[in-house]
């Protein structure tokens, strides 16, 4: 009687067999996207190589490169306070990690810079969430001899909680109107409109070496915020009108109520940092004379 004996595989050559095979799925994904190369003025014969990790797409790696996040944080390495200035410092690779679309624009971008302490050879943490610039600004209203200061209330899923905080929002576009956004978000957050004259930039009271903007979380994102004022006075009716009032852009996910609160009770009543900040640019531009009472 003829026995047929049936071939099998050990578990260590299918191991083997599907190491190779996700090795060549991973290679075809990054084979169509050539490593990027980026020759910096501060670090001349020493190019930087950008990546990106399995998953972002062509075009999204060509957005991120190309995006004004990106270009101004490269610009940044190199200013006159750039950690690439003395030469102390090298950048070696970027990986871009994840890419956040706002309509044709890049919203969000993730990477991780490989920069490089000359002197000891260590790398310095460089996980990067680049959001750009942004602007807030302090609304006070004297009504009836009280001054006001008027919030919105809004979902932030990132802390998981509602909070109370400055009407603000992010630069739309790359040509740096500041006031412009300051003045469109209030009416989209509050309601009320302001003119562009009426505005004070209280950062721009912060010494030049500063770049008179604010930086809420250097540790971990570019975000850099321009912070303004601005006091007006109103009858108590458009106190009570704005009170609870909601307000937002519902069709791009705001849910705003807003709140109208006693301005000398504002630094208790909110954990918001643009409120805190305003309010120490406020008070301390009033000590020394820089603004005087509206």
């Amino acid at each position: 009687m003829a026995v047929r004996l049936q071939a099998s595989i050990s578990p260590l050559t299918f191991t083997k067999k599907f190491a190779r095979i996700l090795c060549t799925n991973i290679s075809a994904q990054m084979s169509s996207r050539l490593p990027h190369t980026i020759n910096l003025p501060s670090q001349l014969g020493e190019p930087v190589k950008v990546v990106a990790v399995p998953g972002i797409s062509d075009s999204d790696f060509r957005n991120a490169i190309e995006s004004s996040l990106f270009k101004q944080w490269l610009k940044n390495l190199q200013t006159e306070t750039g950690i690439l200035a003395n030469g102390a410092m090298s950048l070696k690779q970027v990986l871009i990690q994840g890419v956040d679309m706002f309509g044709n624009r890049v919203g969000f971008l993730k990477f991780k810079a490989d920069v490089i302490d000359k002197e000891t050879g260590k790398k310095v943490p460089g996980i990067v969430f680049a959001r750009g610039p942004a602007v807030a600004v302090l609304i006070l209203l004297e009504s009836e001899g009280k001054t006001y200061a008027v919030l919105t209330e809004q979902v932030r899923v990132p802390i998981g909680r509602l909070i109370l905080e400055l009407p603000a929002g992010m630069l739309d576009d790359d040509k740096g109107d500041f006031v412009g956004t300051a003045v469109r978000e209030v009416e989209e957050e509050i309601g009320i409109n302001l003119n562009v004259e009426d505005m004070v930039n209280l950062t721009a009271f912060l010494d030049p070496s500063t770049g008179c903007r604010v930086f809420p979380s250097a540790g971990g994102c570019d975000e850099e915020i321009s912070l303004f004022l601005y006091r007006g006075h109103v009858g108590k009716e458009t106190i009570t009108q704005l009170q609870g009032k909601e307000m937002g852009l519902r069709e791009h996910g705001e849910l705003i109520k807003v709140h109208v609160v006693p301005y000398d009770k504002l630094w208790r009543m909110t954990a918001d940092a643009k409120a805190l900040m305003a309010v120490a640019l406020f008070e301390m531009a009033k000590r020394q004379g820089l603004l005087h009472d509206s």
